[in-house]
Order: structure tokens, then C-alpha cells, then sequence
């Protein structure tokens, strides 16, 4: 089997050059979403991306990293997001970056992760950047109908560019072990 992009640049240039690997291709997916959210005048580049595109990029091989678990992770903490916005009345309530942290938004926050983290673990299907992306509805910043499908989509385009560039330049997600 020839050897990925990644693989020649690991060798050729260690660190260095998976490095640029990464950068370059995160700056694509990401550069790609945004500009989905600027001609679609909606919020399609937000930060639990960041960390999804960096292991895309970073640790293709990790659970983590599979397209199937960075769209049920998202999906979960959507959920999970969804769940505790709108069970501790915070749907109507200002943004806690924007309002100010009340205990409210604490106990939200943290029970959305607690929520996501449950699941995934239990499913195991593992996506830490899915705390981020259930924060961000739990703590009321995006949360909207158009904004909550903004995410999906956004989640759905990154995974798609992301694989596809992964595939394309020869690096092979990791096989899923057997459930036990």
C-alpha cells in the first residue's frame, strides 16, 4: 500500500510536517464552513469545529477522530444542549457570554456535559469536542430552530470535507474495534 501524504511528511520532515498537514487542511474545512455561513448568513463556523478538525488532522487514527462518532458526538451534545436549555427555562434567558454566568447556566452547563460525556462513553463512541458543541446551546448562545440545524449541517460539512481530504491524500480513518 503506498504511504499518505501524512506518512511522507512525518518522515520527511517529523513534527514540522505534520504540522503543516494539519494546519493546512484545518484551514481548508474550516475556511470551507465559514464561507457556508457567510453566503448562508448563519453560524456555521463556531468552536467545537476547531477541535474536531484538529483531530481529522492531528490523530486521523482515534476512535475520536471517526466520522461516525463526530456525528453522533455532535449529535448527543445537541441533544444533551437542547435538554438542559430548555429544562432549566433558559431558552428566553440572555447568553451566559453575554448575561453574565448565573447558577442556572452553571448547573445547565455542566449537566449537558455530564449528559454527552454519559452517552458516549456508554455507546462508546468517544468526540470530546462534543463538550463544546453542547455548551454552546446549554449556555444559550446558539439556540435557536436555524441555529441548531446551522450546527448539523456545519458538523455534517466538516466530517464530510475532512474524511473526503483524509481519503483523498492516502491517510485511512482507523478500523472500529468489536463491541463487547
Amino acid at each position: 500500500m503506498k504511504p499518505s501524504v501524512l506518512d511522507r511528511l512525518k518522515k520527511g520532515q517529523k513534527t514540522l510536517g505534520a504540522g503543516i498537514y494539519a494546519a493546512v487542511l484545518s484551514l481548508v474545512v474550516l475556511a470551507l464552513s465559514g464561507t457556508v455561513g457567510l453566503l448562508l448568513h448563519l453560524p456555521w463556523l463556531f468552536p467545537s469545529l476547531g477541535p474536531t478538525v484538529m483531530l481529522f488532522f492531528e490523530s486521523p487514527e482515534q476512535p475520536a477522530s471517526r466520522p461516525g462518532n463526530t456525528i453522533v458526538g455532535h449529535g448527543v451534545g445537541l441533544l444533551a444542549g437542547i435538554l438542559c436549555l430548555y429544562g432549566f427555562g433558559l431558552q428566553n434567558h440572555t447568553s451566559a457570554p453575554v448575561g453574565g454566568l448565573t447558577p442556572t447556566h452553571v448547573l445547565a452547563g455542566a449537566l449537558s456535559v455530564a449528559l454527552t460525556t454519559l452517552a458516549l462513553t456508554w455507546i462508546r463512541m468517544p468526540h470530546p469536542p462534543a463538550g463544546a458543541t453542547t455548551l454552546i446551546v446549554s449556555l444559550g448562545i446558539l439556540t435557536t430552530p436555524i441555529q441548531l440545524l446551522s450546527i448539523a449541517g456545519a458538523v455534517l460539512l466538516i466530517t464530510a470535507a475532512g474524511w473526503g481530504l483524509n481519503m483523498l491524500l492516502g491517510t485511512r480513518p482507523s478500523k472500529k474495534e468489536p463491541t463487547q
